[in-house]
C-alpha cells in the first residue's frame, strides 16, 4: 500500500508540474489558444465558401461547416494529446531536469501516467473552449447531437493516441537536436489518411488501406455520426472497439519501445545534451 501511494503521489507530481508549466507560460497558452480558434474557424468557413462558389442549391454549406468543424475539433483534441506526450522529453531538456527525471526511483509507467492524464484533461478543456467559440460563431444547433456518445468516442480514441505519443517521444530522446521536429511526420501521416477534412473513400486505394490502421479514422467517423446524426451511444460500439484494441496494443508497445530507447540513451550519454 505504501508503494502504491508513492506511485500515485509521483503521478500527481507530474500532473502538477505540467499545470505549473501552463501557468508559468500562460501568455504562450493564450497565443496558442487564439491561433487554434482562428485556424478552426478558417477551416470551417470553407464550407460556407464552397456553397457560395458552387452557386448550386444542392451544396449544403451548413452541413459542410458542421463536417469540417467536427473534423477540426476532433483532430485538435487528438493531436494535442499526441504533442503533450511527445514533448515530455523536450520539456525535460528545456527545464534541465531530464537526467533527474529519468534517473528517479519511479516506474516509467508512473511518469507516463502523469503526463498522459494531464494531456487528456488539458486537451479536453482546450477543445471545449474552441467548440464553444465555434458554436457561437456559426450558430450551430446541438439539440439533436449525442454529446455523451461523442465524448466517449474521444476518450476511447485517446488511448491509442497515448500509445502512439509514447512511441513518438522516443524521437526527441534519441535525436536531441531534431527529434521534436521529426514527430511532425507521424502526425502528418495520420492527418493525411484519417479523413479529418474529407471522406476516406476519396483517397487512393493504398491510403485507404492505411486509414484502416489509423485510430483517428474511427474516432472521426464515430463522433460525426453521434453529433451530426444523433446516433445512440450503444450503436457507436463498431467505432469504439477498434480504437480500444489499438490502445491496448499501442500503450504496452509504446512503453516497451520507450524503455529500450531510454536504456540506449543512458548507455550512450544522450541525456545530458540540451539539443
Amino acid at each position: 500500500m505504501t508503494t502504491l501511494t508513492h506511485e500515485f503521489r509521483a503521478t500527481y507530481a507530474f500532473i502538477e508540474r505540467n499545470a505549473n508549466l501552463v501557468k508559468r507560460y500562460w501568455s504562450w497558452e493564450l497565443v496558442w489558444m487564439t491561433y487554434s480558434i482562428a485556424n478552426s474557424l478558417s477551416v470551417s468557413y470553407i464550407g460556407m465558401g464552397m456553397e457560395q462558389m458552387s452557386g448550386s442549391a444542392n451544396v449544403d454549406g451548413r452541413f459542410l461547416v458542421l463536417y469540417l468543424v467536427i473534423g477540426t475539433l476532433v483532430w485538435r483534441y487528438l493531436s494535442s494529446i499526441f504533442y503533450w506526450i511527445t514533448d515530455v522529453i523536450s520539456i525535460e531538456r528545456w527545464e534541465g531536469t531530464i537526467e533527474y527525471t529519468l534517473m528517479a526511483p519511479i516506474h516509467r509507467i508512473t511518469h507516463m501516467a502523469g503526463q498522459t492524464l494531464f494531456a487528456v484533461v488539458y486537451s479536453m478543456f482546450f477543445t471545449g473552449v474552441i467548440l464553444l467559440v465555434t458554436v457561437a460563431m456559426f450558430d450551430i444547433d446541438m439539440s439533436k447531437a449525442n454529446l455523451l456518445g461523442g465524448t466517449l468516442m474521444l476518450i476511447a480514441g485517446s488511448l491509442s493516441f497515448i500509445g502512439v505519443g509514447v512511441m513518438g517521444s522516443v524521437l526527441p530522446l534519441l535525436f536531441p537536436e531534431r527529434g521534436s521536429q521529426m514527430t511532425h511526420v507521424i502526425i502528418a501521416l495520420l492527418l493525411l489518411v484519417s479523413g479529418v477534412y474529407y471522406p476516406v473513400n476519396v483517397l487512393p486505394e493504398a491510403l485507404q488501406v492505411m486509414a484502416v490502421f489509423s485510430p483517428a479514422t474511427y474516432v472521426l467517423d464515430g463522433v460525426r455520426r453521434s453529433l451530426l446524426e444523433g446516433l445512440p451511444t450503444l450503436q457507436l460500439w463498431p467505432y469504439i472497439w477498434p480504437t480500444l484494441i489499438m490502445g491496448l496494443v499501442a500503450i504496452p508497445l509504446g512503453l516497451w519501445v520507450f524503455g529500450q530507447a531510454e536504456r540506449y540513451a543512458k548507455r550512450t550519454g544522450k541525456l545530458h545534451r540540451n539539443g
